[in-house]
């Protein structure tokens, strides 16, 4: 292993009260390429700022060696000051040359003006220079904003092959655990290292917290640290991602039964046959769609319909047209030619890439409650405002304070807070990850999961497309769309071959082989396992009718003021049978399996 070029001994960082950072310390080697974790506000971004040397440490040591080069991807680079992209490019010394091909690489003209370029070609201009440089640390923070897939692929090759050491912020999970060999986990402001990439951090982390807590049983103490409702157990996580898995793949099995019903439907009485029920659970469709900005053609000819229930996600490069199919789809720009049919009874939520919906000087109480009030309609229930907040990550004391002071992340979990509390038939969103942290895509995955309406969503997030949606409309290019099933991963798959098939399944193996001699098959789950689900069935609507009533009493708009121990008290409970709802659903699922496992 390479010697280290960057090391931090027991860094002590504080602005003016409690400490951000006590006790940090690790190493940084060329070629490693560091994945960099931690709760939102945990302090990444300034730790990378420590690096750089635009904060001091109070105390500790941060050593780097002798002439080594540092460059930084900034989240929002300013071009404005430019007169090309190649003057940006070497304005922090990099020979023309070498930006020059760089941008070419990153599919960035040097010769054109900063002020014509959109979001995704500002970001591969700024890793252009990045990269340009030849730098011995390249620190990234959110990298993959703004890129489509094609350029988050180009970007993890060229990550891969870099010499250099990398540390890495980033949202983006499918692109962390592609291009990472280590994870930096900033915890309770201490940094725990890991040898191996991000895909191993839940396991790793999970193993972290069983210890802390075989500890905390040991010598019987309890955890005297702030309330903990912003950190999100990775043990739970686990649990919930394997809760999300069972049910998405009920979701996508339904989904396929219901339009192999349909194909069925037509083939047996026509087209013109379909039965009122059928024509009740349409949301959108459309006949002939067509559009075209001169010679490129966003969409021709596409016949298409959505249904009731469906969740759709729109993907392809950027310029390929997805935000203009969508708002074709949704009858907001003028068509060349077709028709579009939307169903007049059904309400539409549509968030777009602006998140134009806030105002500055609003608090964030009044932004989620705007007629007064302390609680707000959330899908038809009433929510106190504190709680709802609580849901997004948001702390009590944040309440009052103005949007204009939250942060890029933070207004867009006010958005989507906003947006998911609307009673609503269709849920349309437009790049919903953009600047969200882990947490907070977590909790959408699971509202996503739980929304019993239409989704349709636009998004180059692979993993998120992999957790959410049922089926996909993918571009073939010259105007042409198919709809695959399943998720991102599903939809490549599945356009390598025909448009619109998936591959087929491998041949059997011809050769006849000896049957092995196999030991008697189970036939029935064991002691345990029985015993388990005997437990969970009679556990699960006792938990389910606990839920009903906490939720209710916490619905009181006067509890909160009245007797703010008490309605912490109930949240705490809350949420507690909230996870213990989950894992018993979870485990129920996992017995099931089991059964029809064993029966067949």
């Amino acid at each position: 292993m390479s010697l280290p070029i960057l090391t931090m001994t027991d860094v002590r960082l504080a602005f003016g009260g409690k400490p951000l950072f006590e006790g940090v310390s690790f190493n940084l080697a060329k070629g490693e390429r560091a994945a960099l974790v931690g709760r939102n506000g945990a302090g990444k971004s300034t730790l990378m700022r420590l690096i750089t040397g635009r904060h001091e440490p109070d105390d500790g040591e941060l050593w780097i060696h002798p002439g080594t080069v540092i460059t930084t991807v900034e989240q929002e680079p300013d071009l404005s000051s430019y007169d090309t992209v190649l003057d940006y490019a070497v304005s922090s010394g990099a020979e023309p040359w070498r930006a020059e091909a760089e941008l070419g690489h990153f599919g960035v003209d040097p010769a054109v003006s900063p002020s014509i370029l959109s979001g995704g070609q500002i970001r591969r201009s700024a890793l252009a220079k990045a990269f340009a440089l030849d730098p011995d640390i390249l620190l990234l923070d959110e990298p993959t904003n703004h890129l489509d897939v094609p350029m988050i692929e180009t970007l993890e090759t060229r990550l891969i092959g870099f010499n250099g050491g990398v540390l890495l912020v980033s949202h983006d999970r499918r692109f962390m655990e592609n291009v990472t060999t280590n994870t930096l986990w900033l915890r309770d402001g201490v940094v725990l290292k890991s040898p191996k990439g991000y895909g191993d951090f839940d396991r790793w982390a999970e193993e972290i917290e069983e210890a802390e807590i075989r500890q905390l049983e040991k010598i019987k103490t309890q955890l005297k640290a702030e309330e903990h409702w912003l950190q999100r157990g990775v043990t739970g996580r686990r649990a919930r991602n394997m809760g999300r898995l069972h049910k998405l793949k009920a979701m996508r099995a339904e989904a396929a039964r219901r339009k192999a019903a349909i194909v069925a439907q037509k083939a047996k009485a026509g087209i013109s046959a379909e039965d009122a029920g059928h024509q009740s659970r349409k949301v959108i469709e459309t006949f002939g769609l067509s559009k075209a900005y001169g010679d490129l053609k966003i969409v021709e000819g596409l016949d298409f319909k959505i249904l009731r229930g469906d969740r759709i996600g729109l993907i392809g490069p950027n310029g390929v047209g997805k935000t203009t199919l969508l708002k074709l789809m949704l009858d907001e720009i003028e068509r060349d030619s077709g028709n579009v049919k939307i169903n007049p009874a059904l309400r539409i939520t549509y968030l777009d890439q602006t998140r134009e919906t806030l105002r500055p000087k609003d608090t964030l109480w009044e932004a989620l409650a705007p007629q007064g009030g302390d609680s707000l309609m959330v899908q038809g229930h009433q929510r106190h405002v504190a709680a709802y907040a609580k849901d997004f990550l948001f702390k009590p004391d944040q309440l009052r304070q103005a949007v204009a002071a939250l942060s890029g992340g933070e207004r867009n979990r006010l958005t989507l807070a906003i947006a998911l509390a609307q009673s609503t038939d269709v849920l349309v969103l437009d790049e919903p990850t953009n600047d969200l942290d882990m947490q907070t895509l977590d909790l959408l995955e699971d509202m996503l999961l739980n929304f019993e309406g239409t989704l349709i969503l636009v998004s180059h997030d692979r993993a998120f497309l992999d957790a959410t949606v049922t089926s996909c409309l993918v571009p073939l290019g010259d105007g042409k769309w198919v709809e695959t099933a399943g998720g991102w991963t599903d939809a490549q798959s599945q356009i390598k071959g025909k448009p619109g098939q998936a591959k087929a399944s491998a041949p059997k193996d011809k050769k006849s082989k000896p049957k092995p001699t196999t030991p008697k098959k189970q036939t029935k789950l064991s002691f345990k396992d029985q015993h388990r689900l005997r437990e969970v069935e009679t556990l699960m609507p006792q938990l389910e009718t606990e839920i009903g009533e906490l939720e209710t009493k916490l619905a009181d708009p006067n509890l909160f003021n009245q007797n703010p121990d008490e309605f912490s008290r109930i949240n705490t409970r809350l949420e507690a049978a909230r996870a213990e709802l989950e894992q018993a659903e979870l485990d129920w699922m996992e017995i099931e399996e089991k059964k029809e496992a064993l029966a067949s």
